[in-house]
């Protein structure tokens, strides 16, 4: 069986090659650390996937931090002109994904009464 937010932080990771390729050669530093960003939050879905009770929210908690820190990464390098933000189109739009899929994760009875499960 698949784990819908684990492909997507994967399809994720993927949609970001190109654009941290960039950022490389402008801010080392700031690629490296949106790389272990964007890998944490695929590490910690797949780790709290099997995990259970609190400790299993625990590492999806991780994630959706993970992923804010990401997008603030991105942002950071769109700001300083290091990456277009249209390049970064897609990468923000898989991103917005994850965060609502952690969300629905973290939150599930809050989740099904909202209608968002």
């Amino acid at each position: 069986m698949t784990f819908d937010a684990e492909r997507v932080a994967l399809e994720l990771i993927v949609a970001l090659r190109g654009p941290l390729e960039r950022l490389e050669q402008r801010n080392r530093a700031h690629a490296d650390q949106t790389r272990r960003a964007a890998a944490s939050i695929a590490h910690n879905l797949s780790e709290g996937r099997r995990r259970a009770a609190r400790d299993r929210t625990h590492f999806w908690r991780l994630s959706a931090g993970s992923a804010a820190e990401l997008r603030t990464a991105l942002a950071i390098a769109s700001a300083w002109g290091w990456v277009p933000a249209t390049e970064l189109a897609p990468a923000h739009a898989l991103l917005d994904r994850i965060l609502a899929m952690t969300w629905r994760l973290v939150h599930p009875r809050r989740a099904a009464e909202t209608g968002r499960a």
